[in-house]
């Protein structure tokens, strides 16, 4: 067990590299684009763009996943993101990439979210190692490991992504991706082995969307739960969409940047919670509790236009989503054979984001067109100005707290449900298919043609 223990600590290091990699470079388009266009409209197309992408692909990938073992499935993440990055690195050398209303501006981000897409793949692979190389009843712990290194790598990339686009520019900011996800690839090539059996015959069925549906449906709760998490995304997809510009109207881009990184130490505090003290019995109780925490926040983050009140609030998204994540991820693992754990996580994956990129499309436009108006005129500052205040992003603000307070509905309902006591329930009876996982030692094949 400790060849295994060491494996995954290995494994958890090259993980960071690449999630620096990849957040790096995506958080960089991030500012760029608001900077270079100053429209929320584009901004939240380009996001809602990768979102939408992730939700296409959750699937596929996670079919991929279970039909390969999970090393070569890592390999061939790192090398869809590196040649993406590459291509979008010639691209920004090549034309000009700065008019949105050109082609180029598309191709050049396309590229940069075609190798951030990548970066999926391996996320689902190594959802599935965790089952793989950490016994049952530490699995939420390696969770919130797994939490930790994403916050590390979210403070890294958030301070270095605005330094690097205000002082080195969009350019030199690709060339340091390209760097690392070489350097990521090498790493995992040379410096780590996991053992494990091959992936049975079946389950090289890329696109089992009918199995995955039925394995779902065979865990009592479990749909709900995925619809609920649905849900959620599609509030939290407001924020995701509108919290960069929010931000860059509070603050330069190399502060934003600073912001954004001092605020992850609160991602890395939730996750070294959970590596420490674990989720308890009720992993589902602490994610509808955390959920909960998310909606207060969000309803309080943007009432003052006030810097302190952004990094606050910040700091509270921060320290809540991983234990959200560790949760949901534990009772998967729990519940779901591991032979299917890789279209179970994409399938839901792909069911959950699905519903965020839908924000991303509607609500720049309305943001745009209608609710930043609105705000800035004497109606709007009338009807709203006691609860939001004076500013020039109340538009944005009570964008914010209307979402959280119809997730804070939703959520203290949840606890009522009898899908709420279900999963409970059959996450406490639940035999432990995925024990009795023995990886063995044999060579890894090419990966066979998806």
């Amino acid at each position: 067990m400790s060849e295994h223990h060491s494996t995954f600590r290995r494994l958890l290091a090259n993980t960071l590299i690449a999630n620096v990699t990849t957040t790096f470079l995506s958080f960089a388009l991030a500012f760029w684009v608001y900077l270079v266009t100053e429209s929320v409209l584009v901004a939240s197309i380009v996001s809602g763009s990768s979102m939408l992408a992730g939700a296409i692909f959750g699937t596929i990938f996670g079919a991929i996943v279970d039909a390969h073992r999970k090393k070569s499935v890592m390999v061939l993440s790192s090398s869809i993101t590196g040649g993406a990055f590459a291509a979008a690195g010639l691209v920004y050398l090549a034309v000009p990439v700065t008019d949105w209303s050109k082609p180029w501006f598309w191709v050049f981000a396309g590229f940069v979210l075609i190798g951030s897409l990548a970066g999926g793949l391996r996320s689902i692979a190594l959802s599935t190692t965790v089952t793989l190389l950490v016994p049952e009843d530490r699995r939420d712990k390696a969770n919130g490991m797994v939490g930790t290194i994403t916050g590390v790598s979210h403070l890294v990339t958030s301070i270095l992504s605005g330094l690097s686009v205000g002082f080195l520019g969009m350019g030199g900011t690709v060339v340091i991706a390209v760097v690392l996800t070489a350097v990521v690839l090498g790493h995992l090539l040379l410096a780590i082995r996991i053992d494990e059996a091959p992936p049975a015959r079946h389950n090289r069925k890329h696109l089992d969307l009918r199995g995955s549906w039925q394995t779902m449906r065979a865990v009592p709760g479990l749909v709900p739960l995925v619809l609920f998490s649905t849900f959620n995304n599609l509030i939290l997809g407001v924020f995701m969409t509108l919290m960069d510009p929010y931000g860059l109207e509070l603050f330069s881009v190399e502060a934003w940047g600073i912001v954004l990184g001092v605020t992850s130490v609160g991602f890395i505090a939730g996750g070294a919670i959970v590596a420490r003290f674990g989720l308890g019995r009720s992993p589902l109780r602490i994610l509808l509790l955390a959920n909960v925490a998310i909606a207060v926040v969000g309803m309080t983050i943007s009432i003052r236009e006030w810097q302190s009140l952004l990094v606050l609030g910040m700091f509270g998204f921060m320290l809540v989503i991983p234990i959200a994540e560790a949760a949901e991820q534990t009772i998967l693992q729990r519940v779901v054979p591991f032979e299917t754990q890789g279209r179970i996580f994409g399938f839901a994956q792909s069911i959950e984001t699905a519903s965020t990129p839908v924000a991303a499309f509607v609500i720049g436009p309305v943001a745009q067109f209608l609710l930043v108006p609105y705000m800035n005129s004497t109606p709007g500052h009338t009807t709203f100005g006691w609860l939001l205040g004076p500013g020039q992003a109340r538009g944005l603000a009570l964008t914010f707290v209307t979402g959280s307070a119809i997730m804070l509905v939703v959520v203290l309902a949840a606890f009522l449900t009898k899908t709420y006591r279900t999963l409970t329930t059959e996450y406490a009876t639940a035999a432990t298919p995925t024990a009795d996982v023995t990886p063995f030692p044999t060579p890894e094949p090419e990966l066979a043609a998806a």
